[in-house]
């Protein structure tokens, strides 16, 4: 039996039409990072079936089709596990402020930053939203990218974050990708509440939150716990609320400093805690004793000019995973290529390619409450992957500017698309 391949325990074969995809050199992503030269992947359905060597294939079997790879390198489809891509207008002003020397902090504190778009969202109806969203979205997954999160936290009334959580599961349905939908009504505070965090917190816990679980519309809870956002008392309000409605949680932590967010998120066995300039080795420690996720986001990084990094060695010594992802938002991070993340991450933040591929298959799932049907080649997970023309795997946190995507695969059938797509 080679190294993934089925066995007991494993889950029953899902039905639907089998098929073989052979000649494909595997980077499986899974927890050994098991890398197969010459390679065969079996499909039934939307499912991975049975994963090998090629010679080591069961017995002939009637495929409906067979797939020659011709040798390529094979991957699990790619998963950006933060991004706020829902959004209307653009924050370009805001950058050109930056490049001038103002803060991002400074921005905020006058009214601007979030806010800004708070008002272009609230203006735009739910076409206009899904016609301004749907070019970033299809960038990423012509890039590979066959899950994502979208975040709520820029509409910030319960009218508001309902329609950004709906254009996010309309995305969902109209692109080849799985879409978790995160509420972050705890983004920032709306004008209507100023001076009553607080209250705002409250609302968003005992009615908000209720009501869009109810619609369907919401899978885990954020929280931006900073010294221009939330407090970690007002964090830990809205957690114990999740909890109670067996809701997943993520935090945005420790980005501008250090306030021990990442301390209580993990208490509460948080998904991910995201950012982490500021955090250190007893939140590395914390977040390796938990399962919680450290998402690094190296284009905020960059565009904010930030010149303190996430605790690197602090995240390896603690055996800590690591996700990679876009953040992509109109803000502080204008960018909606995963590919030039991981590029970011390897040369600014100092991850081995190896480490940024993990960042955005297997750890990425984990930080979505996906682990075990996403992120991974393995018996049992989605049959979602991706054919690269890369001589090796090094190269997709290599090129910039330049796709290396052959094909994309998702739920076992192959996606066919204009190269521009609008």
């Amino acid at each position: 039996m080679s190294a993934t391949q089925g066995a007991a325990g494993a889950p029953p074969p899902a039905s639907g039409p089998l098929q073989l995809w052979r000649g494909a050199r595997l980077a499986t992503c899974d927890a050994a990072n098991t890398r197969i030269q010459a390679g065969a992947l079996i499909t039934r359905g939307a499912t991975i079936e049975w994963v090998g060597e090629e010679a080591a294939l069961p017995a002939a079997r009637a495929y409906a089709q067979v797939h020659d790879l011709r040798g390529a390198w094979v991957t699990p489809g790619l998963i950006d596990c933060h991004t706020h891509l829902v959004f209307a207008g653009t924050r370009a002003d805001e950058y050109a402020q930056r490049l001038r020397g103002r803060s991002y902090e400074d921005i905020a504190r006058a009214g601007g930053g979030i806010l800004s778009t708070v008002h272009a969202l609230r203006a735009a109806g739910e076409q206009q939203l899904f016609d301004e969203s749907a070019p970033r979205l299809a960038a990423l997954v012509a890039e590979g990218v066959t899950a994502v999160e979208i975040k709520s936290g820029y509409g910030l009334t319960l009218q508001d974050e309902a329609k950004m959580l709906r254009v996010a599961r309309q995305l969902g349905r109209a692109f080849p990708v799985t879409v978790r939908t995160t509420l972050l009504a705890a983004h920032t505070l709306p004008p209507e509440y100023r001076g009553r965090a607080d209250e705002y917190i409250d609302t968003i816990a005992r009615e908000w939150l209720p009501a869009l679980t109810g619609e369907g519309l919401v899978d885990a809870v954020d929280v931006f716990c900073e010294s221009i956002a939330f407090s970690v008392a007002q964090a830990e309000r809205l957690f114990t609320a999740a909890r109670t409605l067996g809701l997943p949680m993520k935090m945005h932590a420790e980005q501008l400093s250090n306030l021990g967010g990442t301390l209580l998120a993990t208490r509460y066995g948080a998904l991910s805690c995201d950012h982490l300039e500021y955090a250190g080795a007893a939140e590395a420690q914390a977040m390796a004793s938990s399962g919680t996720v450290a998402v690094l986001l190296p284009v905020a990084y960059y565009c904010l000019a930030e010149r303190r990094k996430p605790p690197l060695a602090a995240l390896r010594a603690a055996g800590t995973a690591m996700a990679v992802a876009t953040d992509c938002n109109p803000g502080s991070a204008p960018g909606a290529s995963l590919l030039t993340a991981m590029s970011m991450a390897t040369r600014l933040f100092g991850l081995t390619a190896e480490e940024a591929l993990a960042g955005v298959t297997r750890h990425a799932a984990r930080a979505l409450g996906l682990a075990g049907t996403h992120g991974a080649l393995v018996p049992g997970a989605a049959a979602d992957f991706v054919v690269w023309n890369v001589g090796s795997t090094d190269e997709l946190g290599y090129w910039i500017g330049l796709n290396p995507r052959r094909t994309v695969v998702r739920a076992a059938e192959i996606q066919r698309w204009p190269e521009r797509q609008h």
